[in-house]
């Protein structure tokens, strides 16, 4: 997966096609503010930035366009919560802090989380990915 950021216009479609995501205006407009940078965003958050950037587009196509990208592999989406999920746009393998006070989601350093072998996988299963979210809170200053 390319780990470069930002993403050219051309190259945000080129990434979509190669993973059968047809690139549709909205899609590429999404895609374009997932790409601009590494970062950890809500549903909510992208649906900001494409209306402010660009022309509108609802909150169920942006949604809906999230969901596709994570099921095509496009981004990450981390479940938080059951009612709280960001998007990662960057691929490779990696864990996350969730600091429950602020609502920001960060990265662990690749190499500072070492695991140890996984258990026995049910019998006719792969491992498909690991994702390991550490949640933290802030220390309370007197």
């Amino acid at each position: 997966m390319n780990e470069k950021f930002p993403l050219s216009r051309a190259e945000v479609i080129d990434l979509m096609r190669t993973k059968g995501v047809n690139p549709t205006q909205q899609r590429v407009e999404i895609a374009q503010v997932m790409f601009a940078e590494p970062q950890h965003v809500s549903a909510d958050q992208v649906l900001t930035m494409v209306n402010k950037q660009r022309a509108l587009v609802s909150k169920a196509t942006v949604y809906n366009t999230l969901g596709l990208f994570a099921r095509k592999g496009l981004v990450r989406e981390v479940i938080v919560d059951p009612s709280k999920a960001f998007y990662d746009p960057t691929m490779s393998p990696h864990h996350h802090f969730y600091n429950i006070d602020t609502g920001e989601l960060m990265d662990v350093k690749h190499g500072e989380l070492s695991m140890g072998e996984l258990p026995v996988l049910p019998e006719g299963t792969v491992a498909e990915a690991v994702d390991v979210v550490i949640r933290v809170r802030n220390v309370a200053t007197h």
